[in-house]
């Protein structure tokens, strides 16, 4: 008997229905001669400093540089109960070890995801233990029945897999013993008031100072003027056409009498076409999608979507078996795919308008060993979706879509340039114009994109024109734009390296030398937390450093920590120990030495304070009377309840309320208010299963056969026909 542990629930599913194994227990599946359980991601964490050391428990300066001789783990906390163990993961752990510890069972085999994390939170549990059974690893990068049927014959001895462990452990305890010491140290000495911590952290101050180093290049922006000349010239056949006037390549003047000069030198005077080059030009796809890229497209594509909520929904995806591994560095694949690159071409090319024009082929652009990291890019898997919420089926048509490009026909247009010269010694420069036919589509169409036609009349060298009118425009430099998710994970991506172009080969070097702000698994987690902490905000699209960020980045003494080059050779450090290019010793040493020093930097400087937290009593407004006992009912931090809570009232609306987020729904004040002073209220803009708008009344009442509050639907009655295609949620 054979014990799988997969890092999440549908994962183990996904084993069990590959193995045709349907026997499931309280935690587990078993049968055919295996037992399948799960992780909730991890359920065990470090030991928090105070474990270590009673003394711990308040922060004091003095005990500070804390680390400790041997780090240990114990059961995660529970995010709602600080302090408590969680109570589903305890419970989890004790199923696992009963598995682990059955008589029956000869080896254990970690199917946790193939990446540093899923290494460490297999390895963890596993451990922890010390069954001394022998341990595999599966390594898979999808989890469709055939692959997994085909990994489990190919499962890998667990002490293989040291490098990726040692990777793993490093980052953990690196990044605790940053975070634990230098939050703590930089909250004592420049925070006044008790509140939200200082977080300090290896990425997150790194990435705060690319979003700080833009805003700052913005302000310190001087705008300056600059101008054009462009004239309307006619062919001896009567077509017309704009030429810019340009000098050394150069198209905008400072000088706007010297153009003034030019133009008055334009009248009367012959002009002829001196050059016309004719160019075809062939277009590429854009390379298939890393993680990184994916949340570039969505991000910068589609409004109120974040790094993390791409993350998210694609990761679902994956747990779907739809597509492969989502937390990937590579915009290629593996050559060894190409016959599976192949199958899963044909299965999705089925049906699609532009069907004849998809051709299979290994071309270098898709499949190269050498531009792969651990991971190959995100395609989709054999499998068809038949079910997805509609922001996966957004997610996936974007990575199903980007994988049909690459075997599609290369686009191609013709380029003319027309250099038209005035008939005057005095005017030095030409007249350009540019023009740009599409010829072939190719894979443009896969994405209805449109390509506008720029049409110039046809010409022949030295054929005369008519100047039929000419025109000096003023014009202002624009200062660069703050910021996207898109631009920042770019920067993230290569530690600032430079890249200016999001595509090639450059940028692929660039991002598998290791050097980096995170990883593609953590960054949008950075963006995110750097929202949480007050520390940036956002502005329609754009990211922007607040106050408390500005005053953490020009305060905080540990500027090695704000250096993308030092935070860059870090990461590459971690990506060098999974290549056994370095130990985790090393690794560790060298952070530890760097946490005491910055420690003693800290305490010696100047007392500054960065942020005061006040906390004035909240005055919270009474939304109705409790429709239980009659008391206020108030907004709390996870929803609206009975103020008379204390006293065993259960009355309350969760922010979080699973029939309403299913409708894509928030509750607001306004809609509770209307709940308890008529008992109804009409909600616009529920969003049902298959992703239609509707609106409903609801109602929450009390079920009659215990103390808790069910939701009812109703439609009003010119809304009964448009509620039948409406609400299929209900379905």
């Amino acid at each position: 008997m054979k014990v799988i542990i997969a890092e999440k629930p549908s994962v183990a599913k996904n084993i069990a229905d590959a193995l045709k194994i349907k026997g499931k227990k309280d935690g587990y599946f078993e049968g055919n001669g295996y037992l399948i359980t799960w992780a909730f991601g991890h359920l065990l964490q470090l030991f928090d400093a105070k474990d270590y050391d009673d003394k711990m428990a308040k922060w004091n300066m003095e005990n500070f540089p804390f680390i400790p001789h041997q780090f240990r783990y114990k059961v995660k906390s529970d995010p709602r109960k600080k302090g408590k163990e969680d109570l589903g993961a305890k419970k989890q752990l004790k199923i696992i070890y009963t598995l682990l510890k059955r008589q029956d069972v000869d080896a254990i085999i970690s199917a946790c995801d193939y990446d540093r994390e899923g290494q460490l939170i297999g390895d963890t549990i596993i451990y922890n233990l010390k069954t001394g059974k022998k341990v595999y690893r599966l390594l898979l990068n999808e989890w469709t029945p055939e692959e997994v049927l085909k990994g489990l014959d190919n499962i890998k001895p667990n002490t293989e897999m040291k490098p990726l462990q040692d990777a793993g452990i490093g980052r953990q305890w690196a990044d605790w013993v940053i975070g634990i010491n230098l939050t703590s140290v930089a909250t004592l000495k420049y925070q006044k008031g008790k509140g939200q911590a200082l977080n300090i952290g290896r990425v997150l101050l790194p990435t705060l100072k690319i979003i700080y180093d833009r805003d700052k290049e913005i302000e310190r922006f001087v705008p300056e003027d600059y101008f054009k000349l462009a004239a309307q010239f006619k062919t001896q056949d009567g077509n017309e056409y704009e030429g810019m006037y340009s000098e050394n390549g150069e198209s905008q003047f400072k000088d706007k009498a010297c153009l003034e000069q030019i133009e008055q030198e334009l009248k009367e005077k012959h002009a002829s076409i001196l050059d016309k080059q004719v160019e075809r030009k062939r277009e590429y796809p854009p390379y298939l999608f890393n993680l990184s890229n994916l949340q570039g497209y969505i991000t910068s594509k589609y409004k109120g979507w974040t790094s993390d909520k791409v993350l998210k929904i694609a990761q679902s995806i994956y747990e779907k078996k739809y597509i492969t591994y989502p937390r990937t560095a590579s915009s290629v694949l593996e050559e060894s795919l190409a016959g599976k690159a192949a199958n899963v071409l044909e299965k999705i090319k089925k049906g699609l308008p532009y069907e004849s024009e998809i051709r299979f082929t290994k071309s270098k652009r898709v499949f190269d060993n050498s531009k792969v990291e651990s991971h190959s890019a995100i395609i989709p898997t054999y499998l068809i979706p038949k079910s997805l919420t509609p922001d996966e089926q957004l997610v996936y048509t974007a990575i199903k879509n980007r994988f049909i490009m690459q075997f599609m026909p290369v686009a191609e247009h013709e380029e003319t340039k027309i250099l038209t010269k005035i008939s005057s010694s005095e005017i030095k420069g030409l007249f350009v114009s540019k023009g740009k036919v599409q010829l072939v589509e190719g894979w443009k169409k896969v994405e209805k994109q449109e390509s506008k036609d720029t049409l110039l009349p046809f010409v022949n060298i030295s054929d005369p024109v008519q100047i039929v009118s000419c025109s000096l425009t003023s014009h202002v430099t624009k200062p660069p734009k703050h910021h996207t998710e898109k631009t920042l994970l770019k920067v993230m991506e290569t530690a600032g390296k430079g890249i200016e172009k999001e595509e090639g080969e450059e940028m692929m070097e660039a991002v598998l030398s290791g050097y980096s702000i995170g990883t593609p698994a953590t960054r949008a987690e950075t963006i995110k937390k750097l929202k949480m902490v007050g520390y940036i905000t956002t502005q329609n699209k754009y990211l922007l450093c607040t106050d408390l960020g500005r005053r953490l980045v020009e305060t905080f003494p540990v500027k090695e920590l704000f250096d993308l080059e030092f935070t860059g050779r870090l990461e590459k450090t971690l990506a060098d120990i999974e290549k056994q290019k370095y130990t985790k010793e090393g690794f560790l040493n060298l952070i530890f030495e760097f946490t005491a020093k910055s420690v003693t930097t800290i305490k010696s400087e100047k007392d500054i304070t960065i942020h005061e937290v006040t906390r004035g009593k909240k005055s919270n407004e009474v939304l109705g009377k409790c429709p239980v006992c009659g008391h206020d009912v108030i907004e709390g931090q996870k929803g609206f309840g009975c103020s008379n809570w204390k006293s065993g009232c259960k009355f309350v609306v969760w922010k979080n309320d699973k029939f309403l987020s299913a409708l894509k729904k928030k509750p607001t004040k306004t809609m509770v208010k209307a709940l308890l002073k008529n008992g109804v209220a009409l909600v616009k803009g529920l969003t049902s299963k298959k992703g239609n708008k509707f609106e409903a009344y609801l109602r929450y009442e009390k079920n009659p056969d215990n103390e808790f509050f069910s939701w009812k639907m109703e439609f009003a009655p010119n809304q009964k026909q448009k509620a039948a295609h409406s609400a299929d949620h209900l379905n």
